[in-house]
């Protein structure tokens, strides 16, 4: 999948390159989706992978069986971010970037074969500032109430 965006169609005017790349891991080792510190280093190696600038890197433990671990990446771009579930064997993915410069789909692929789940979902939204598809344009769009 090709996530650079085509600057030249813009005319020169300035505007954010969006990419946001998500999914769940599954099957995990229950020792890997406990260990804090690969879980660091893997989110510290996906923003060099990114081609982002790490600001901080933050990441705590979540004790007990139902536990698990969160590494926060705040990056100039935007944020990488892992979330563990030891006892289910499951993580989540989140990797957003801005700038033409930058791949998140790097930075996704590394998390995975670092975390080696048994199988994994990935998604992708064009988060560009400019429509890429079929924009909807404001009057066609409509919220109905839900009521129960």
């Amino acid at each position: 999948m090709n996530l650079e965006v085509n600057e030249e169609s813009r005319s020169g005017v300035d505007f954010i390159v969006g990419k946001h790349v998500y999914g769940s891991l599954y099957g995990l080792k229950p020792e890997i989706a406990d260990d804090e510190e690969l879980i660091r280093q893997t989110v510290l190696d996906a923003v060099k992978a990114a081609n982002a600038t790490l600001i901080q890197l933050m990441s705590w433990k979540i004790p007990g069986i139902k536990g698990g671990v969160s590494v926060m990446a705040l990056v100039n771009e935007s944020h990488i971010v892992v979330h563990t579930w030891k006892e289910y064997r499951y993580a989540t993915v989140d990797v957003y970037t801005c700038g033409n410069h930058t791949n998140p789909e790097k930075a996704y692929k590394l998390i995975v074969e670092r975390l080696k789940p048994e199988y994994y979902s990935y998604n992708y939204a064009d988060r560009t500032q400019f429509p890429t598809s079929s924009p909807v344009k404001k009057e066609e769009l409509r919220f109905e109430a839900i009521t129960s």
